[in-house]
């Protein structure tokens, strides 16, 4: 398998599941309500945040892969549409997966030698490592919504 198929399929497993942690966000995010993706615990970050974050980023290397100019500030990663309903909830849910599907296919299809290449510009290192950086992130902030998850299950069994 090709180096931008496995880093397509690596995107998708963190996601969708299937990877070698056997952990993935859709699987965590299974039965979470709006209310509960938005409940603030101890001054953390929401599950809604912390999947806005994890996509914000998604979205970003997508719009490179399109030809767009990269325009994704870290200071607005966090901002995240406000979501005051369950159909808020599942509608953004849908397109976090539907941005998921559209950035594997970009990766899938890209040539080998275009990992190598500067991405966007020479500053932020190769298309590979901001691939690659983007799963990465992923993993971090999967593991901090599953830790937030149990704290709020176990608030509202306590």
């Amino acid at each position: 398998m090709k180096p931008s198929a496995l880093l397509a399929k690596h995107l998708k497993e963190v996601y969708f599941g299937d990877n070698w942690t056997g952990s993935n966000l859709k699987q965590h995010l299974e039965g979470v309500t709006w209310q509960q993706a938005t409940m603030p615990v101890q001054g953390l970050n929401t599950i809604a945040t912390l999947v806005y974050h994890m996509t914000y980023y998604v979205r970003a290397v997508i719009m490179v892969l399109e030809g767009r100019p990269l325009d994704a500030k870290d200071a607005y990663s966090f901002d995240h549409p406000p979501i005051r309903s369950q159909a808020d909830w599942d509608q953004f849910l849908e397109q976090v997966w539907a941005d998921v599907e559209i950035l594997a296919a970009a990766i899938g299809q890209m040539p080998e030698d275009s990992l190598w290449e500067d991405f966007y510009d020479n500053k932020y290192g190769t298309y590979y490592r901001n691939l690659l950086g983007v799963i990465e992130h992923c993993h971090y902030h999967l593991g901090q919504l599953v830790l937030i998850k149990k704290m709020l299950m176990h608030a509202e069994d306590g």
